[in-house]
């Protein structure tokens, strides 16, 4: 396969998403003013309580089956690996960075999750129509075990980021609105000491400088000593019960509870026979949820594009951190994707399908997951900044894309 064609096939999707997030900027723009700031909000509930699970339930239950779970099983070690190593690195150059406390975990987030799902399901299949490519089989038979990684992968991924994922936002969101709060009270305290009924107002203005810092000084380490006072009076059978609890919360969430019926249904055949399959008693249900999970990718570029109308006069976002981000996902994890899986193939742990190493290996090399938009609109947290990063990342994915395909397919060929 030529590098011109490998380009085509690997820019595309990334082409795709920015044409739609083209689209939905001018409808949140001034001229249009149609996809408002509580329009897409609105819109990221629907996505996340209807569309979300509607794609996930139904791209596990049709490829997914029990001989497959068994057979693939690095692939979850894999994407675990994926965030792990992304997660780790994010958080550390948002430290070296000094970033806004609530931006160091949206920082983690764009870091360790991928776009797992959908850019597999475009580029893999279309690499199977190249001549030359290093996949074994015909064109349909490579294209059908594309298809199945990559829905697996998608599934996955999915998994991982409304459970994972999903608490680092939802982190960030309670130290932004925390910190948001605490803002707007000392605002009003200065606000209060400045009232000219006030009879220390007619005090010089070094003299009530020196009070009101006096105050601030006193009230602010009040506080924070009653919450270290709380900590501290915690057991460990409570923090337990806090995190389990957490853990609790987050896997009864719509999409992570459609991704294990998926599972459940893929895996059990009598049942799978029944919803999944065009002579199955309830292919309206399959028909159905098809049809809302189809809207789940345009839906949330859309919204991507939306934001992007404030993430350029709004976002704060330093420079070095965006970098920072591009060389983790595009130069720092690929290179480590390509050890991990040449390892696990000699440690006997891979079956011998180059097309298996190969999506192991793009795992490594996608750009950020685009549901972290829709958690970033809902939880009201660094959606400007993450437009931004959004922006760039995708901008640069179609070079490093085609530029790691390139290399995946060499050291499998």
């Amino acid at each position: 396969m030529d590098i011109l064609s490998l380009f085509l096939v690997a820019s595309m999707p990334i082409i795709q998403v920015l044409l739609i997030g083209l689209i939905g900027a001018y409808l949140a723009s001034s001229y249009s003013n149609i996809l408002t700031a509580c329009a897409r909000k609105d819109m990221n509930k629907v996505v996340f309580h209807v569309f979300t699970p509607a794609l996930m339930f139904v791209s596990l239950a049709k490829t997914v089956t029990l001989e497959d779970v068994i057979s693939w099983w690095f692939m979850p070690v894999n994407i675990g690996i994926v965030y792990i190593t992304g997660g780790i690195l994010g958080w550390l150059a948002a430290k070296f960075l000094r970033l806004s406390p609530y931006l160091r975990p949206v920082i983690t987030a764009f870091c360790s999750a991928g776009n797992f799902g959908n850019l597999l399901l475009i580029i893999v299949p279309a690499v199977c129509e190249q001549e030359g490519n290093p996949f074994n089989g015909s064109e349909n038979s490579c294209k059908s075990r594309g298809l199945s990684y990559s829905s697996l992968s998608m599934a996955l991924g999915g998994f991982f980021i409304w459970t994972h994922t999903y608490s680092i936002m939802k982190k960030a969101g309670k130290i932004y609105h925390t910190t948001h709060q605490s803002d707007i009270t000392g605002d009003e305290v200065k606000a209060d000491t400045t009232d000219v009924t006030d009879p220390e107002a007619i005090l010089p203005a070094s003299s009530k400088a020196d009070e009101e810092r006096d105050q601030t000084q006193i009230h602010v380490p009040l506080l924070s000593d009653e919450v270290d006072a709380q900590e501290e009076k915690k057991g460990l059978f409570t923090i337990i019960k806090e995190v389990l609890v957490q853990i609790i919360e987050e896997l009864l969430e719509p999409p992570t509870i459609s991704a294990i019926l998926g599972f459940i249904v893929g895996a059990i055949p009598w049942l799978k026979s029944l919803i999944i399959g065009e002579n199955a008693p309830l292919h309206v249900i399959q028909e159905t949820l098809q049809l809302l999970g189809d809207g789940t990718i345009p839906v949330i570029t859309l919204i991507l594009g939306g934001n992007l109308t404030v993430g350029f006069h709004k976002s704060v976002l330093k420079r070095q951190a965006i970098i920072a981000i591009i060389c983790i996902r595009y130069l720092v994890l690929p290179i480590i994707g390509i050890g991990v899986v040449k390892l696990a193939y000699e440690l006997g742990f891979l079956p011998h399908d180059p097309m298996y190493r190969y999506v192991l290996m793009i795992q490594f090399t996608v750009p950020p997951a685009m549901n972290i938009a829709t958690m970033a609109q809902l939880f009201d947290v660094g959606h400007e900044e993450s437009s931004v990063i959004f922006l760039w990342t995708y901008l640069v994915a179609a070079i490093a894309l085609t530029a790691w395909s390139t290399v995946f397919m060499w050291v499998l060929s």
